[in-house]
């Protein structure tokens, strides 16, 4: 019996030993069917990306402007009160400082995220010497609920130009050309007299609404411009000549003119969408139609 007991152990032994080899053997067969590769067939190509459509409407402004003499210039998002406000004759108890309401630095009473690229102007203006022509590209912030046209993060460009015999005319020359350049060369252009601190006097600049312009007449209905033929889309003026004392600049010897805009409404208008919260939300089948 013990002979007997010994070969049915050998026997079973052996099985086991087959069955586990065959066993670790599977998988490997598996993989090799599985995860086999045609070396010759053509590999998968990877989607292309292309500029955000924000920054590609940020390039062909700024590329109007450098074909007119103005040079790009930059400066820190994180600002300080003096180039923010105080420079730009918005001292403290300044109710234009309310329609600005920003995000502050805890623990730092005067450190904030810059509302506008107007401290560029001032950091640019201490740092040369007229003639200057400057133009500031840049994200901005204030403290506001985001909705169809309002953002806590936007776009701003704005332009500067100091000389010793800047005219309100050449203000009007320089933007009536910037807009047709943008909007097509047909493209009405009104001045509306407005206030700023930083700049007197002031104007809003309008275009032709591009959804009137274009039926030829004005839509008492148009969505666009409620009615109005009229789209407001940027504001600018003479710079004041507080703000040039502020950069030790004589405003009896030199003077010039600024503008502003914000480049999301530019966008918006030309493709015909009503939510500028479509350009941050990242989704990627709303940016590859562009």
């Amino acid at each position: 019996m013990g002979a007997l007991a010994n070969e049915v152990k050998s026997a079973v032994m052996d099985a086991l030993g087959a069955r586990e080899a065959a066993l670790a053997a599977a998988p490997l067969e598996l993989a090799l069917i599985e995860e086999h590769v045609d070396v010759t067939l053509p590999g998968r190509a990877r989607p292309r990306g292309h500029v955000h459509p924000l920054r590609a409407i940020e390039d062909e402004i700024v590329d109007i402007f450098v074909a007119m003499g103005f040079q790009v210039v930059e400066g820190p998002e994180i600002e300080d009160d003096f180039h923010n406000f105080g420079a730009l004759n918005i001292p403290p108890d300044h109710p234009a400082r309310d329609m600005q309401d920003t995000i502050y630095v805890a623990g730092a009473e005067d450190i904030l995220l810059r509302t506008h690229t107007s401290p560029v102007q001032i950091r640019a203006m201490r740092a040369m010497r007229p003639p200057l022509r400057v133009l500031m590209p840049g994200t901005v912030y204030r403290r506001d609920d985001p909705d169809a046209t309002h953002s806590p993060m936007f776009q701003q460009i704005e332009g500067l130009w100091i000389d010793d015999r800047v005219t309100f005319a050449d203000l009007k020359g320089v933007l009536v050309h910037f807009l047709q350049r943008l909007f097509g060369a047909t493209t009405p252009v009104r001045f509306r007299p407005s206030f700023f601190p930083f700049t007197e006097p002031s104007a809003e600049v309008d275009i032709g609404c591009v959804r009137c312009a274009s039926a030829r007449a004005v839509d008492p209905a148009c969505r666009v411009c409620k009615g109005s033929g009229w789209l407001e889309i940027l504001g600018c003026g003479m710079v004041h000549p507080h703000v040039l004392r502020a950069v030790d600049y004589d405003p009896e010897r030199v003077r010039g003119f600024a503008f502003g805009m914000g480049i999301e409404r530019p966008l918006l208008l030309r493709l015909g969408i009503e939510s500028l919260r479509s350009f941050y939300d990242n989704d990627l089948r709303f940016l590859g139609q562009f």
